[in-house]
């Protein structure tokens, strides 16, 4: 079986399905040179001379052979188009159906607070009920995905006259605490969890800013705590069962969610392959891309409980770095051996607000990985703007 893998960037779970023996078409919006090295990849800005969409990876997906698709961010905001691959090729992984429904905002909240999850709550540009005035709110799109294009909502309230003036948005309550991922992998009946990382969100020091996200951290700290750990975990695992049983999904899944005080505000279901789960195979052996196909087309679920492997000893990290400015980048051959991914070709110019690569660290907790992110980041800024 060849897969093609698609999505805005597409090296990492292009990594595990090559680990695990896949033979693997890649196709993203970036062809970076670690990917290029790994397996048979194009890139739609280097080999189709065209931008970034699904649409595109559609279109130049026809010049391709494979026999089943599997796909990572930003799919999951385009069922139609995750449709049309599976016109002719078997999905790995949740269905354009699945994908719709589980996206589908109102529906999915509604479903929530009524199986008696803490919710944030929700105004949607269709509504007519006047917006709580005692609320800080987010405005935010509601084809979101890295924290793209979110903010405070600061317009007059209480009336919600305003929000007709920004389509394609809603508005949902900021709660505070700490962002954070568990990933899971589930059969359409069953799910298993196999990690929760703290989401690094809007750090400076990665030209980061605001709420796009930049990184991740595993394991997160509170779960590690004998007090609260378990609090934390049994919710997740009754989450993740809801939404399994609820919606059918298949393969692995992520969710993003605040963690305020010892209670999970659920923010959006990625049902899809997401970031953080590099660090989880990284961290506990786990062939995520086998489990996800093992799943989704055989219905097997891993004999895994995240409890009996929590204490690695380590805390394992990721971030992106972004360029603060217009960049051209210095010889990057070495940089794979430096613990970087999503390398970009030498002397490729990386416009401002760009991802520039992404860094790997481990060291033994969250403070010195954290900071040794930082260190590399700040030396690699250092080799690129001189």
């Amino acid at each position: 079986m060849k897969v093609l893998v698609i999505g805005i960037s597409v090296r990492a779970m292009a990594e595990s399905a090559v680990r695990s023996g896949y033979a693997v078409i890649a196709l993203d919006a970036f062809g970076d040179r670690d990917l290029k090295e790994l397996t048979e990849s194009y890139s739609l800005r280097r080999d189709f001379h065209t931008g970034y969409s699904p649409g595109a990876l559609f279109k130049a997906s026809r010049k391709m052979n494979f026999d089943a698709v599997a796909y990572t961010s930003n799919i999951e905001n385009y069922p139609g188009i995750l449709a049309r691959f599976g016109e002719g090729h078997r999905i790995i992984g949740n269905s354009s159906r699945v994908v719709a429904a589980v996206r589908s905002w109102s529906d999915l909240f509604d479903r929530l607070g009524r199986a008696g999850f803490p919710v944030p709550k929700m105004v949607f540009n269709n509504e007519t009920r006047p917006v709580d005035s005692q609320c800080r709110w987010l405005l935010k799109p509601l084809l979101s995905g890295g924290g793209h294009g979110i903010s405070f909502w600061t317009e007059s309230l209480p009336g919600r006259e305003r929000m007709h003036g920004v389509p394609d948005s809603m508005l949902q309550e900021y709660i505070s605490g700490r962002p954070c991922s568990v990933s899971f992998v589930a059969n359409g009946k069953e799910a298993v969890v196999l990690g929760i990382t703290e989401q690094l969100i809007g750090i400076k020091e990665f030209g980061s800013q605001g709420f796009r996200y930049c990184g991740n951290l595993l394991p997160l700290p509170e779960v590690m705590d004998p007090d609260t750990g378990k609090a934390i975990l049994d919710q997740l695992k009754r989450l993740a069962a809801f939404l399994t049983s609820e919606y059918g999904l298949m393969g692995v899944n992520g969710i993003d969610f605040i963690l305020s005080g010892d209670r999970i505000y659920l923010l959006e279901v990625n049902p899809r392959y997401s970031a953080s789960m590099e660090l989880i195979e990284q961290s506990y052996g786990l062939p995520i891309f086998h489990l996800h196909v093992r799943a989704a087309l055989h219905g097997e679920l891993p004999d895994f409980r995240l409890e009996s492997a929590l204490n690695t000893g380590k805390c394992f990290g990721k971030s992106i770095l972004f360029a603060g400015k217009d960049a051209t980048v210095p010889d990057t051959r070495n940089w794979k051996g430096r613990g970087i991914r999503d390398i970009p070709a030498s002397g490729e110019t990386i416009p401002r607000g760009g991802p520039i690569c992404t860094i790997l660290r481990d060291r033994p907790d969250r403070e010195e990985t954290l900071a040794e992110l930082i260190r590399f980041a700040e030396e690699l800024k250092e080799e690129i703007y001189g």
